[in-house]
């Protein structure tokens, strides 16, 4: 009888059909998000060198791809911005005729139902780099988080006048989800929901997503504000602020190095949980794939099962097409 369990498993996987009906972890194109660049121009397709297959996309081009997308049944798409010009202050991110402004206009007319959800941080509009307002302070210059919090709930508001479903702020300036609700609520958009980038790390898988969005820090880095690496119940607790002050999902990022963190998250939290499965991921893998060492396709279902497996609701990654495209041609 000690044996019975054992033979038990082996006959549940001796039949591809029969493991596909004992799995337990189930990853559809559902559980997907793209996310997309935007740039000022006309038929612009610009290449991302770190990133295989992605690009710089002009409006009418992005438009195009979002009308892709949901043809193929990806359910949303994540909007980040590279506006024609950087200030201090990061205008661009809130100007009603910026950038992902334009973007939200023009996927409405050709992609109505897809869910469109805008990043919402100064990083790619401000000539500094860093995601709020700089000021100097005893000689050194800081980001100043309650300023910052005006100007990011301002482009929320901006965004969801446009057409945004849904916005994100990936700042991790603190109170910002109250801030970005109050100004939702005050403008009429209590029905719009918030994802929070509520565990977000300082760390170096970004490096490819710099070179897309174009938002390297021009001195020093972000480690003032974004998690330290080592810190799992910071996690917790950043993630319980941001529920409190009414995130309705919360994200982890990276996904792939804090599987641990997405464990717990679900664990402890009654919410959503997405997890954003980020450039340096994408990056290495298709590095790897391209000389032959990896399986590209094996090797993205397998992470990308196992982010769900670790208690991901919504995945936030490059391989959504890929993925889709990849289920319509073999389902299993």
């Amino acid at each position: 009888m000690s044996g019975f369990p054992v033979r038990r498993m082996r006959r549940l996987r001796s039949n591809e059909r029969l493991r596909a009906l004992v799995r337990e972890t189930a990853l559809e194109v559902s559980h997907l998000v793209m996310p997309l660049f935007v740039r000022p121009g006309r038929k612009l397709r610009r290449a991302i060198d770190a990133m295989p297959g992605n690009f710089q996309l002009s409006v009418d081009e992005l438009a195009k791809d979002v009308a892709s997308l949901d043809a193929l049944g990806v359910p949303a798409v994540l909007l980040f911005g590279i506006p024609e010009t950087k200030d201090e202050a990061g205008t661009g991110a809130y100007d009603d005729a910026g950038i992902i402004q334009q973007a939200l206009r023009a996927i409405r007319k050709t992609a109505p139902e897809m869910l469109v959800i805008t990043d919402v941080c100064l990083c790619e509009y401000t000539d500094h780099g860093h995601c709020g307002v700089v000021v100097e302070r005893r000689g050194k210059k800081v980001v100043d988080n309650d300023r910052t919090l005006e100007l990011l709930a301002k482009q929320a508001v901006s965004h969801v006048r446009a057409g945004a479903d849904m916005v994100a702020p990936s700042d991790m300036m603190d109170g910002r989800v109250a801030a970005v609700r109050r100004a939702l609520d005050d403008a009429d958009f209590a029905d719009v929901p918030i994802l929070s980038y509520a565990a977000k790390y300082a760390s170096s898988f970004y490096g490819p997503f710099r070179e897309a969005a174009e938002s390297a820090p021009k001195f020093g880095d972000r480690r003032s504000y974004q998690m330290d690496p080592a810190n799992a119940d910071e996690a917790l607790r950043e993630i319980a602020l941001d529920i409190d002050e009414g995130a309705d999902i919360v994200m982890v990022k990276p996904a792939l190095a804090y599987l641990d963190v997405i464990r717990r998250v679900k664990e402890r939290f009654s919410v959503p949980v997405a997890a954003y499965s980020v450039s340096g991921e994408f990056a290495a893998v298709k590095a790897a794939a391209e000389r032959g060492w990896l399986d590209e396709r094996k090797v993205v279902m397998e992470i990308l099962t196992g982010i769900r497996r670790a208690g991901a609701d919504v995945i936030i990654t490059y391989w959504a097409a890929d993925v889709a495209r990849w289920m319509k041609e073999s389902p299993t």
